[in-house]
């Protein structure tokens, strides 16, 4: 989810996208694709047709892409409506190092509206393709797919809102009407909003396995794309050999009331780590409450500062507020070592460092018309506020924070006035099922980070009760999406894909804390 996004690697600036174009290697057998390598024949199935071609525009370079092979995936944008208009989804087929197996592994990336192919190169140095193909597909409405339904003036505001009050009436209103405005010009260009959801995806990836050939595949999500491995599997079943999900959000419970019980695991990892670490715990006692008395003493009385950050010639002015805070703490979580000497830096009124990392984030070019709102609304107000009224929010963040005063409370981490952006929105509510619990005899990783703030470790134990032939691992020390930042993770998620009844989870004893940084 957007609010579950996985983008550490997202912190710093990057280059220019260009094209690449896919180079046919030698050939890779794939199971049910004869003789000819993955991803080089064109193939119909049923109203989905498969055509080689280059690899897609990526908004960086990926030098992945460089031996892939590629092509789109033609399928009907609403298939309630067989004969309306198509849409096209770009396909990248990575070949295996070493091949050991015929049944590759199909990336789902997360947001919503993450764009798979340009993760390609997170999947290839976490050593994904070590023993089998990775494919990529571009979900529908992302960067890479025709049409993408980015939305730079939304991108555009969040960099603007850093000089904004996170929480204020006021910005609500600008932030709703920079939703309404991305709505409309989709609309304008023809998007049937309603047809970009998960149910709409999970198909395309049925749809593309049989275009490919492929008798079995594995599936590995991450973040939102959990939801969408759990939907599919549930709704697919057929040809999946294995699924790996990796900072699980599940479909029964997916919600911005979530976000906060996330946020309360996420932070009490990191806090938890700091008072067991000596060093840390006599410089910063009592980090927790530290942490939660400058969130209500931010909302009652903002700061605002200026700095300065990469590409921006003139200094910026920032609020912060309670609700930057929370929201800052959210993203930090994946740079954990100086979380404690910024807090405390805060407490005794130094900005400087969080404030300098809320601005960059929000004002880096990787942040501009990289994500599919179109999709990323589809899913929140399809499947997500339908079933959770703004109470329900609230609620769920006083149970996770009782101290946090109610106009924090009421916008959840990375989503502020969800439910106002999905009634300018506008579409109808997704059927119920969509929030099914999934119960499968697949086997299953079921992989949670101990600072992840974003998709909690408890997620992982929910979704695990329903799935017969589950592997339930915890990666301590590392925040959302383990497999991004973690060592252990990507060998332990390569050992499941190889053997899933018997997975190598011996590096878990060896991962140790990051050394928190301590001010003099």
């Amino acid at each position: 989810m957007t609010a579950a996004r996985p983008r550490p690697w997202l912190l710093a600036a990057a280059a220019a996208g260009v094209l690449v174009t896919g180079l046919v290697v030698p050939p890779a057998h794939a199971d049910g694709g004869g003789a000819a390598p993955l991803g080089t024949v064109a193939r119909t199935a049923g109203s989905a047709r498969y055509t080689p071609g280059p690899c897609p525009r990526t908004a960086d370079p990926v030098p992945a892409l460089e031996g892939a092979r590629c092509g789109t995936l033609t399928v009907p944008e609403n298939r309630s409506r067989p004969g309306g208009r198509r849409i096209t989804l770009a396909v990248a087929v990575v070949p295996a190092v070493t091949r050991r197996a015929s049944d590759p592994i199909v990336w789902f990336a997360g947001g919503p509206g993450d764009d798979a192919v340009s993760e390609a190169q997170l999947a290839v140095d976490g050593g994904l393709n070590r023993d089998r193909d990775v494919v990529f597909m571009s979900q529908r409405g992302t960067y890479s797919a025709h049409p993408a339904l980015t939305c730079p003036n939304i991108d555009k505001f969040n960099a603007r809102s850093v000089g904004l009050v996170h929480g204020a009436p006021s910005t609500g209103r600008l932030h709703v009407r920079a939703t309404h405005a991305c709505r409309d010009r989709l609309a304008r260009l023809g998007a049937d909003l309603p047809a970009y959801d998960t149910s709409e995806s999970a198909a395309d990836y049925a749809d593309l396995r049989a275009a490919l050939g492929l008798r079995r595949w594995n599936v590995f999500g991450i973040s939102y794309g959990t939801d969408l491995a759990l939907t599919y599997m549930r709704r697919y079943p057929q040809g999946v050999r294995s699924v790996g999900i990796d900072g699980v959000l599940p479909p029964s419970l997916a919600g911005a009331g979530l976000t906060w019980s996330a946020a309360r695991q996420g932070f009490d990892g990191l806090f938890r780590a700091c008072a067991e670490q000596s060093a840390c715990a006599r410089r910063y006692p009592d980090l927790r409450g530290t942490f939660e008395r400058l969130v209500r003493r931010l909302e009652a009385h903002p700061v605002t500062t200026t700095v300065r950050v990469p590409d921006r010639p003139d200094p910026v002015r920032v609020v912060l507020d309670g609700g930057v805070l929370v929201n800052w703490l959210t993203s930090a979580t994946h740079v954990p070592a100086g979380v404690p000497r910024s807090i405390d830096a805060l407490a005794h009124g130094d900005p400087t460092r969080i404030a300098e990392q809320w601005a960059g984030g929000k004002l880096s070019p990787q942040a501009v018309g990289r994500l599919a709102h179109g999709l990323a609304y589809g899913v929140f107000c399809r499947e997500w506020t339908p079933y959770e009224s703004e109470a329900d929010v609230i609620r769920a963040g006083r149970r996770a924070f009782p101290s946090f005063p109610r106009s924090v409370l009421a916008n959840a981490p990375q989503l502020p006035f969800l439910h106002a952006d999905c009634r300018a929105w506008n579409v109808p509510p997704a059927p119920a099922s969509i929030r099914n619990k999934t119960r499968s005899a697949i086997p299953t990783l079921v992989m949670s980070a101990g600072f992840d703030a974003q998709t909690g470790e408890s997620n992982g134990a929910y979704v695990a009760r329903t799935l017969s032939r589950s592997t339930v691992v915890t990666v301590p020390y590392v925040a959302h999406v383990a497999f991004a930042d973690s060592p252990c993770a990507q060998s332990l998620t390569v050992s499941f894909f190889r053997t899933p009844a018997a997975a190598d989870r011996s590096c878990l004893a060896t991962v140790r804390p990051p050394r928190f940084e301590t001010a003099p």
